[in-house]
């Protein structure tokens, strides 16, 4: 039986990596008493008792959390961390198994991975198979647009929407600091850092990020089957992230509770013009299903 501990399992991903692992034949979840969650040695003394520690933290609380993994020596669990703590850290593993062919592979022997951002899923999961076939070269400037539901704000945010003080929908992040476009960029493997607008709706889960594209202005000039055949070929056979027709009207809500990412291209081959669409869970394939992903390779489950 594996055995993970969860810092930080009261806020909104780390309830729903627990609730998803409670039913995980193959996993034992341990817990710190809530009275000693600060206590660096109460912490050391389980780290050191479990084969994974999830950090669900804040990127201050992730590094130091980790510092007291690094003293443990050969008694340090392996780490899965969930803030942006160290997603573009060289001695890290990015935890998106389908990034490219062997990416599964070096997650499951990796002692530290980092688990990705919601929108970075999308967008990488977007562009880094048509950067790689060189249908989009690295420096094209690009927008990238998304929506997601108000989950991923965190417990200020939710009680906003849920408490009917928000907007119905809104734009933020347009000083172009968003924290998930250093590992966008580093991971879909552009040298040109990209314009990133997110927002958010009024809805609890569920996200949709699109690119689009002036076909004409690629140095190949692809066409929409192109694009689609590349992306299909990438991910063949996987079974969280699917390409599937564009069949009109996109639902962000459509992988509600899933770890499950579609992906589509749509537009007009007449007018040259394209949008390339992800639709993920943004708690799901963007967030704790990505989690539990990565630990069944982390534990050798998967």
């Amino acid at each position: 039986m594996a055995t993970v501990f969860i810092d930080g399992e009261a806020g909104t991903t780390g309830l729903s990596i627990r609730e998803r692992l409670g039913a995980h034949a193959g996993v034992e979840l341990r817990s710190i008493d809530p009275d000693r969650r600060k206590d660096a040695g109460a912490k050391a003394e389980l780290m050191a008792q479990v084969d994974v520690v999830v950090l669900c933290l804040p990127d201050a609380a992730s590094r130091e959390t980790v510092r007291i993994a690094d003293e443990l020596g050969d008694d340090a669990p392996k780490v899965l961390d969930a803030s942006t703590a160290y997603r573009v850290a060289p001695d890290w593993t990015y935890g998106f198994p389908e990034l490219d062919a062997g990416q599964a592979g070096r997650i499951r022997t990796a002692r530290r991975v980092s688990n990705p951002g919601c929108y970075a899923t999308g967008a990488i999961a977007l562009l880094h198979p048509l950067v790689s076939a060189g249908l989009i070269p690295d420096d094209t400037p690009l927008t990238i647009n998304a929506v997601s539901g108000y989950s991923g704000g965190g417990k200020g945010m939710i009680a906003d929407y849920e408490e009917g003080r928000a907007p119905k929908f809104q734009l933020y992040g347009l000083e172009m600091e968003h924290k998930h476009l250093p590992e966008i960029q580093r991971f879909s493997g552009l040298s040109m850092r990209p314009i990133f607008v997110p927002s958010v709706g009024n809805f609890r889960q569920g996200m949709a990020v699109s690119v689009p594209l002036h076909l004409d202005a690629l140095p190949g000039k692809p066409k929409l089957a192109e694009l689609e055949a590349a992306l299909a070929a990438h991910y063949e056979g996987g079974e969280h992230v699917r390409v599937v027709p564009h069949d009109g009207r996109v639902d962000p809500l459509a992988h509600t509770d899933t770890n499950v990412m579609q992906i589509r291209v749509a537009g007009s081959e007449p007018r040259r013009q394209a949008v390339l669409v992800a639709t993920l869970d943004n708690l799901g394939k963007g967030a704790s299903g990505a989690a539990v992903q990565n630990l069944e390779l982390m534990l050798g489950l998967a």
